[in-house]
């Protein structure tokens, strides 16, 4: 009868492991699932942030506190070079964002060569129209 109770024992002790062990690993699962549905609303927050600011990125300064700053544009330089460029000049927040904004702009491959005098009030398609404009011809339209 002693043997009976300790197989009942021993059975029923590995039974309450088992229990245990399937409780522990359901709750490691929901805490790796939890973290990513964290991660990934995470990183879809930062997505979105970095797409609103292409399209929206506001002067570095106002127009009231403009400070003009004299840039060179070489021959060959790319988006990447331009985009550090300014950012160091502090005309312009971010490089990558400006990579992108002159990416989808109309202006990406319009760009010349030349030195121009640029404002922190100036948002990145103002810049990329001053830097992209061809020489203006001095006409006077009659009327």
């Amino acid at each position: 009868m002693a043997v009976c109770w300790q197989l009942l024992y021993t059975e029923e002790k590995m039974n309450a492991r088992k229990v245990v062990m399937k409780i522990i690993s359901i709750s490691f699962s929901v805490l790796v699932i939890a973290l990513l549905v964290m991660a990934l609303y995470r990183g879809g927050q930062m997505a979105y942030g970095f797409g609103y600011r292409v399209f929206t990125e506001k002067a570095v300064s106002l127009p009231e506190e403009g400070e003009d700053k004299v840039v060179q544009v070489s021959a060959g330089m790319g988006a990447k070079e331009l985009g550090e460029l300014l950012e160091k000049k502090g005309l312009i927040r971010d490089a990558n964002l400006f990579v992108l904004q002159m990416t989808l702009s109309a202006y990406s491959k319009k760009v010349r060569e030349g030195t121009y005098t640029l404002s922190t009030s100036m948002t990145a398609q103002e810049m990329l129209q001053v830097m992209s404009a061809e020489e203006a011809c001095s006409t006077e339209t009659e009327q």
